[in-house]
């Protein structure tokens, strides 16, 4: 089993730049495929990006390719979502989670670990 608790959510200007951490515990977190998921009020969750669990493949929303990046220290058990020219659609709060299969998944459902979620916030 693993926990999830992510941090570095705020508020920034459209423009600018954010990274998210996630931080897990547990002993088996070289096994797990990790991503991150975002979801503004009245919307649906929303695929962000994903990590395989050597970290040698990802994958990404198409609404955030080429402006966001996720990276992952397995030293560390941890994951990032680098969020560079955030745009105020991006507002949403964005939680990380963790799948048993390893690989990278943009479905929420292949996910069965949760974080409690950060809140970005972009300002026009």
């Amino acid at each position: 089993q693993v926990q999830l608790a992510e941090s570095g959510g705020g508020l920034v200007q459209a423009g600018g730049s954010l990274r998210l951490s996630c931080a897990a515990s547990g002993r088996t977190f070289t096994a797990y495929g990790m991503a991150w998921f975002r979801q503004a009020p009245g919307e649906e969750r929303e695929f962000v990006a994903a990590v395989s669990s050597s970290g040698g493949g990802t994958l990404y929303g198409d609404s955030v390719k080429g402006r966001f990046t996720i990276s992952r220290d397995n030293a560390k058990k941890t994951v990032y979502l680098q969020m560079n020219t955030l745009k105020p659609e991006d507002t949403a709060a964005y939680y990380c989670a963790a799948t048993t299969m390893g690989g990278t998944s943009p479905s929420s459902f292949s996910y069965n670990y949760w974080g409690q979620g950060t809140q970005v916030t972009v300002s026009s």
